[in-house]
């Protein structure tokens, strides 16, 4: 099996994509082979493919967005915004979980690493029984949780990083993006989250000038990186 990676967040909005597309870029330009996939998309518009998230993990990792790609690295499209399983709920097409881990399974048994974007947070429901945490946890990959630096995200983000280590999930650690709106500078969160979690890098992104590949202007992730892809 190939390595694989699961980006998730501590809620929905807070730059997981971006984050996402960052891994994928500078995985990338260690000369390393990435596949990367959004299997369950909501809020998805088929007229706008470049930009949705998808899209721009397809652009972040060097692919083409077509149709065809698209659909491969998102199976599972709905276009309302909300949660996943209401969303399917409401397209008349419930999210298979089987068809899901079997999707995942099948990327990861190619080369190189596979990169898997959650939807929504750590706790996000999939269907009306399974979670976000649910399918990490199945897939047995390690995770990065991405957080916010509005103001309550320590608490979100100390009470997703707890939900990830109780089931098992091997984290990676936890990147701090930028919020618009904060109450601190975004480093003194990052600090903050790093003082109740001293075992995981804390990294933090400032907010980014709107760019057409905003992931190229991440700073390097490194402490993210370079264990997982020396093992």
């Amino acid at each position: 099996m190939a390595e694989g990676l699961f980006v998730t967040g501590s809620g929905t909005e807070i730059g997981k994509t971006l984050i996402a597309c960052a891994l994928a870029h500078q995985i990338r330009a260690r000369g390393r082979k990435v596949t990367v996939l959004k299997p369950v998309i909501s809020g998805f518009d088929p007229d706008s493919m470049e930009q949705c998230d998808t899209g721009l993990l397809l652009r972040a990792a060097g692919a083409r967005v077509t149709k065809a790609a698209v659909a491969e690295a998102s199976p599972w499209r709905f276009g309302p915004p909300i949660a996943p399983n209401m969303a399917a709920a409401r397209a008349g097409t419930p999210i298979d979980m089987d068809a899901l881990m079997d999707h995942c399974r099948k990327a990861l048994e190619g080369e190189g690493v596979t990169l898997i974007e959650g939807v929504g947070g750590v706790m996000a429901p999939l269907t009306h029984e399974v979670t976000v945490l649910d399918w990490i946890a199945a897939l047995g990959l390690p995770a990065v949780l991405v957080s916010g630096s509005y103001l309550g995200a320590i608490s979100h983000t100390l009470t997703a990083a707890s939900a990830l280590i109780e089931r098992g999930v091997p984290m990676r650690g936890i990147v701090v993006s930028e919020s618009r709106d904060q109450p601190v500078p975004v480093l003194e969160t990052a600090t903050t989250i790093a003082g109740f979690l001293p075992h995981l890098p804390v990294l933090f992104v400032p907010r980014l000038a709107p760019v057409d590949k905003p992931w190229e202007a991440v700073p390097d992730l490194g402490d993210l990186l370079e264990d997982f892809l020396a093992a």
